[in-house]
């Protein structure tokens, strides 16, 4: 039963995006893909867009050893930030088994506890989710304005958009719905495992209270800040690639990049489909056509997910030439004084 529940989580992330792709793709010419990336697109500013990318993972691996210090777990900033690389590489294949791997790699390699490790990244979700819902807000009640001049200068209505919005569309938004409360629901089982576990659950909460015993919250604080714009940055560039998007203006990407977080919440591979269908669906509503709305989620998508993998496999290779818990120069001055102490 156990190898069926782990096939599952494994098979059904994929059909579910898989199917979602396939509905928003079908009859679609791929041809005029290699047209816009070959002839039309600025490469230019996607490759300006990878820093921001790249820095977003590492302010979250700096961020995480911050959390780690107050429990007297000593690690070093190369070692938290490749494994995150190689965590967010891992969850492609399956989804949301990220944070488990980035705490088995520090145990392997630093000694850090487990429970200890897991408890942190619980702070970080906590932390994550507030900051994605202040900043959601704010973008969202900003663009209010935006959303009001476009339906005057378009003669459309709120109610006009929901009447057209086809069967199939209210169908995968549905079906993206229910897996949000099936990913909730397991989240509860899994909860409700960890606190059958004494020690495992000492180690949770260790980790969650460890947030008031950080030695540099301004730094957390900014670390924290700073994820999210370069997330923001990552994705914003992208719109400068293309020449239907880049006069859409920093409104549109933002309401763009809030709606693709929220959507990522459906247990798919990088968010594959539900991303694709929000951040397309937002783009038609500023005025992209549907064509190249789904040239550009199909695109960036790809070419950041492109970027996530090889970030693992360094980071996975970064890991093999390193000694484990960071005390192989120190093991080998040990010996050299032992030899020493033998001569004399």
């Amino acid at each position: 039963m156990k190898y069926v529940q782990a096939i599952a989580k494994i098979i059904l992330p994929l059909l579910l995006g898989g199917a979602i792709l396939y509905w928003m793709y079908r009859g679609f010419d791929f041809q005029g893909i290699k047209q816009v990336v070959l002839h039309e697109m600025n490469w230019t500013w996607m490759l300006l867009s990878f820093p921001f990318g790249i820095l977003a993972q590492a302010f979250r691996g700096w961020r995480w050893r911050q959390t780690l210090e107050p429990m007297g777990e000593k690690t070093r900033n190369s070692v938290v930030v490749n494994t995150i690389f190689t965590s967010y590489a891992v969850s492609l294949l399956i989804p949301r088994v990220g944070e488990f791997t980035r705490c088995g790699l520090l145990k392997r390699w630093e000694g850090v506890s487990f429970a200890k490790a897991l408890g942190t990244v619980v702070t970080e979700r906590a932390v994550d989710t507030l900051m994605v819902l202040l900043y959601s807000g704010l973008i969202l009640l900003f663009e209010m304005s935006v959303f009001g001049s476009f339906f005057k200068k378009t003669g459309t209505s709120l109610d006009h958009i929901l009447t057209s919005f086809s069967l199939t569309g209210w169908l995968v938004t549905g079906i993206c719905g229910v897996a949000v409360l099936l990913l909730l629901h397991l989240l509860l089982r899994r909860l409700s495992i960890y606190n059958k576990v004494k020690m495992t659950l000492h180690g949770i909460w260790e980790g969650v209270l460890s947030l008031k015993d950080i030695k540099n919250l301004p730094l957390y604080l900014l670390f924290s800040v700073g994820i999210w714009v370069m997330y923001f940055l990552h994705f914003y560039l992208t719109f400068f690639c293309f020449d239907f998007t880049k006069a859409l203006g920093i409104g549109c990407a933002l309401v763009c990049f809030v709606v693709g977080n929220f959507a990522v919440i459906v247990p798919t591979p990088n968010g594959a489909g539900p991303w694709h269908f929000a951040v397309k669906t937002m783009l038609i509503l500023y005025g992209v056509a549907d064509e190249r709305a789904l040239y550009f989620v199909l695109i960036v998508h790809t070419v950041q997910t492109l970027l996530v993998v090889l970030l693992g496999i360094w980071a996975s290779i970064r890991l093999s030439f390193v000694s484990r818990n960071g005390n192989g120069s120190l093991e080998r001055d040990e010996v050299r004084g032992a030899r020493y102490e033998v001569r004399e």
